[in-house]
Parts: C-alpha cells; sequence; structure tokens
C-alpha cells in the first residue's frame, strides 16, 4: 500500500517547533532525538528537521514534508518524472537507512518518496490543494493506485472536492480541492493533526504563538477542521471528528 508513512517538518528552528508542536497538539517526542509519534507506545511517525538551505534560497518557507512508502524509489521517482513531476534534489539516504527523494508534484505539490513501510498508523487526514484536483486525482491514482471516492460540489467559489483511499476497498484518507478558486491558498499538501477538544487546542496553538486562519469549517463526515500556521509559518490543520 503506498501511502503517506511519515511526516517531516522542514522548519527554521526544530527546537521550538518541538516544543510548539509538543504542547498544543500532544504530540510526544521520542526520546533522544527529533522524532514524534502521536499516542504514548505508537510508531514514530516523523521528524523536526531544519529547512535545508537549498530550499531555502528558493525561499521555501517553513512546511510538513510528507513521505509516500513505496516499493522502489527510484522507479517511483522515474515514474513520477515522466508523469511531469520536479526532482527537488538527489535521493537521500537518511541515518536510518531509508532512501528519500523529495519532488514537486506535476501541479507544484511538494513530498517525497520513500523506502520506509507503510505506516501503520497515520494522521487524521490529508488535503491536496491543487489547480486542476480531477488531474491530480487521475496522477496520483496512476502512480500510487489510489482510489477515488466521493467527490463534492463545493459551489463555484469553491470548486470540487474529490475525496480518495489509499486503496480501492478501504475508506476515504483524504480530499483533493481546487486551490486555483481560492486566492491566498497555495497548492501543497496540508495534513490534519486530530484533537478531541477543537476550543482548547486552538487556544494552545494560539498561546503558543502560532496563527489560526479564520473560523472552522466543516469537513468530510461531518469533522470540525482549523486550518493553522506554526510560530515558524508552517501550515496544519486540526480535526475534531464528530
Amino acid at each position: 500500500m503506498h501511502s503517506f508513512c511519515w511526516y517531516e517538518l522542514r522548519t527554521t528552528d526544530p527546537t521550538a517547533a518541538r516544543t510548539f508542536y509538543i504542547d498544543a497538539l500532544g504530540l510526544l517526542a521520542a526520546a533522544g532525538d527529533a522524532r514524534w509519534r502521536l499516542a504514548s507506545g505508537g510508531p514514530e511517525l516523523g521528524e523536526f528537521a531544519p529547512l535545508p538551505a537549498q530550499a531555502a534560497a528558493r525561499g521555501a518557507p517553513a512546511h510538513w514534508l510528507g513521505h509516500i512508502a513505496v516499493a522502489d524509489v527510484a522507479i517511483a521517482v522515474q515514474r513520477f518524472v515522466a508523469a511531469g513531476a520536479s526532482p527537488l534534489g538527489p535521493t537521500q539516504t537518511r541515518p536510518d537507512g531509508n532512501l528519500v527523494a523529495p519532488l514537486r508534484d506535476p501541479l507544484g505539490a511538494v513530498l517525497a518518496v520513500t523506502s520506509r513501510p507503510p505506516a501503520t498508523a497515520t494522521l487524521a487526514w490529508c488535503d491536496l490543494h491543487t489547480g486542476d484536483p480531477a488531474r491530480a486525482a487521475a496522477i496520483y491514482g496512476e502512480l500510487f493506485n489510489w482510489a477515488p471516492k466521493q467527490q463534492h460540489d463545493l459551489g463555484p467559489a469553491r470548486g470540487s472536492y474529490h475525496e480518495f483511499a489509499w486503496q480501492p476497498d478501504g475508506h476515504s484518507v483524504g480530499g483533493m480541492s481546487d486551490a486555483a478558486l481560492r486566492p491566498g491558498i497555495h497548492t501543497h499538501w496540508l495534513f490534519h493533526f486530530a484533537v478531541d477538544d477543537l476550543e482548547l487546542a486552538l487556544g494552545r496553538v494560539r498561546g503558543g504563538g502560532g496563527r489560526v486562519a479564520g473560523e472552522p469549517l466543516r469537513g468530510p463526515g461531518g469533522a470540525r477542521v482549523a486550518v493553522c500556521e506554526d510560530p515558524q509559518g508552517a501550515a496544519f490543520a486540526l480535526h475534531a471528528a464528530t
């Protein structure tokens, strides 16, 4: 299964970011390093890392980089590039031995493919803001076998929203929306962190120096969703299920 399996925060201040997310979202830091997990005893799901100098030189802000598990990184990169993606530097061998290749997808969103195995746990939801959700759904479906699910017409001001699953018999894990119709929204993957009490979590975000972008909205399945930025400017979302 080709799913997001690792979530890497690339930021200008990893130490401050680590403190913010642990305090605001209740993430648990793995002992002795910058990795994090969602629950006590749960698997590690990501890390807090410095924003690469090359990315900063291109003007990239702090951001969450999602890693998609693939069987063969070189083949996955080759297929992605053939579909119109652009490599963002060479394939890296991380200290844990996993290969990671950062890419910009054909419509402009940044992600990575990795040899890390698929995750046994994941985040609450994954949103792709893109200029052409139908084309994006076709590209990710062809490359990773992600399956289309329910589509929603959000009206002329917001366009269509395409839910997807990691595999044809799976449940929806994310959606792709039309960023071209929403001024100020750039093409990117937005990752949702589950919280039990949205108002309490929003208070912690603000108290920790983060920013909340507007009022919470109703997401898929009736979930309440709030888009936020951490103190270094990386976007994320809070997701409170009903």
